[in-house]
C-alpha cells in the first residue's frame, strides 16, 4: 500500500520512526511529512499568515522511506503532502505513533487526530494511533497491530478514521482488541503564575486527569436510531477510557460532522424570527 504518515511529535519522534520502518520493512510505500519539531496539542490549527516551509530529511528512517520535516502543524502537513508533495493520493493516512494517549475529548485538542482527519477530509482512509503513556518507550507493538489493520481498513465500505489507543503493557500482556466509543476525560486545569527573568508575569498551563465517570454519557446521538438502539449501543461498546485501564487496545471510528442532530428541531422551535423593522 501507498502510505502517508504525519504525526505531532516531530520528525526524530521514536514513535514516527518505528511506525514508518516497521511498515517499510513490510512492502509499503511509505512517505513521512511531519512537524519539524513537537506540536502536540495544536488541534486542527493550520497556516496562513506566514509560509510553510518543507525540506527533506535523510538518514533517520529506512533508505526507501522519503521523509520530509515541515515548519507548520500536523494538519498542514497532510496538507501539504497530498496537494504538493505526493505524485499521487496515498492508499491511507496515518498519524502516530504519539506519546501519550488520545481518548475521550483529547481528540478535540489532538495534533495526532487531526493529521489523520485532515486525510478523512480528503476521502482517505486514515488512522491515528496513540501509545497510552507519556513514559513507557516500546512503540513496536502498537506499529505491529497497525500492519495487522491495515489490509482490513482498505477493504472498508467507506472510508473512516479509526482512533487506536494501544496500552502500554508487552505484548504479551494486552488482553485483546475492541471497538469503542469516546469517553469523557475531564481535566482540573492548573494555571501556574510565574515571573520571568525581566520582571514579567506569565503563565504556564498543566493540567491534572479527572476520572470518567459512570454517568457520562454521550450528547447529540444521532436521532436515526431509537432510544432503544441508543441504549444498545451504551450497553454494547464499553468507553476507550475504560477499555485502555482493562488492558485492550482500542479502536474508535470517528467522523468530523459535529452537529448535534438530536438537538435541531428543538433549537428551530425556539429562534426568533427576524425583525425587519420595528412595529409601531
Amino acid at each position: 500500500m501507498k502510505l502517508l504518515i504525519s504525526n505531532d511529535d516531530g520528525i526524530f519522534a521514536t514513535g514516527i520512526r518505528t511506525l514508518a520502518n516497521t511498515l517499510a520493512t513490510k512492502g509499503h510505500e511509505v512517505t513521512v511529512v511531519c512537524p519539524d519539531r513537537e506540536r502536540s496539542a495544536t488541534g486542527h490549527g493550520i497556516t496562513m499568515h506566514r509560509p510553510i516551509r518543507a525540506e527533506q530529511v535523510a538518514a533517520i528512517y529506512h533508505p526507501q522511506i522519503p521523509a520530509w520535516a515541515c515548519s507548520g502543524t500536523p494538519a498542514d502537513c497532510v496538507k501539504l503532502a497530498l496537494d504538493a508533495l505526493l505524485d499521487s493520493p496515498p492508499d491511507c493516512v496515518l498519524s502516530g505513533i504519539n506519546h501519550g494517549a488520545n481518548l475521550g475529548n483529547d481528540v478535540l485538542y489532538s495534533g495526532t487526530v487531526s493529521a489523520a482527519m485532515e486525510g478523512l477530509l480528503e476521502g482517505i482512509p486514515s488512522l491515528a494511533v496513540s501509545l497510552a503513556s507519556f513514559t513507557h518507550s516500546d512503540f513496536q507493538p502498537a506499529a505491529d497491530y497497525v500492519c495487522q489493520l491495515l489490509p482490513q481498513v482498505a477493504h472498508l465500505e467507506q472510508p473512516l478514521l479509526l482512533n487506536l489507543n494501544i496500552p502500554a503493557v508487552a505484548k504479551s500482556k494486552i488482553q485483546g482488541v475492541t471497538v469503542a466509543r469516546l469517553g469523557v476525560r475531564r481535566y482540573r486545569d492548573l494555571f501556574e503564575k510565574r515571573t520571568d527573568p525581566r520582571g514579567k508575569t506569565y503563565y504556564w498551563l498543566a493540567g491534572e486527569v479527572l476520572e470518567e465517570s459512570d454517568n457520562d454519557l454521550p450528547h447529540g446521538l444521532p436521532n436515526s436510531l431509537s432510544q432503544a438502539q441508543n441504549m444498545d449501543v451504551m450497553t454494547r461498546f464499553t468507553t476507550d477510557v475504560r477499555a485502555i485501564k482493562a488492558g485492550y487496545i482500542t479502536v474508535t471510528p470517528l467522523h468530523y460532522d459535529l452537529t448535534a442532530y438530536n438537538d435541531l428541531a428543538k433549537l428551530q422551535n425556539h429562534l426568533p424570527e427576524m425583525c425587519n423593522g420595528e412595529k409601531e
